[in-house]
């Protein structure tokens, strides 16, 4: 019973919901349909400059990809909104190491 109970979206073969919030400047994901949520957050830092500082992956889902749906998610902002981009976040820095899209790399500010 209690395998049960740590069963997320993944394990389902569901789709991972990235969900933006705005007001808060933060996207998340929730896991598992309870108060567990991934997290990125980001910060204005200029009118058109955001600071993307920090993922955050409860230890039980991490090496589950979910970082890699919130990075995503983060840089298509930052490209749909024609932002630029500080990444102080280690785990951003590596996904667009990883993924260097030409939309993303000439939005990132060194």
């Amino acid at each position: 019973m209690a395998q049960a109970a740590q069963i997320n979206v993944l394990d389902l073969n569901c789709p991972i919901k990235v969900e933006h919030d705005r007001k808060r400047r933060q996207f998340t994901v929730r896991l598992n349909g309870s108060h567990d949520r991934a997290v990125l957050l980001y910060e204005y830092v200029g009118k058109r400059t955001v600071d993307l500082q920090h993922t955050e992956v409860p230890d039980a889902y991490r090496g589950r990809g979910i970082a890699k749906h919130l990075a995503k998610a983060a840089m298509d902002f930052v490209v749909e909104e024609d932002l630029k981009a500080h990444l102080t976040c280690w785990y951003i820095q590596k996904y667009v190491k990883e993924n260097p899209q030409p939309q993303y790399l000439e939005r990132i500010l060194h």
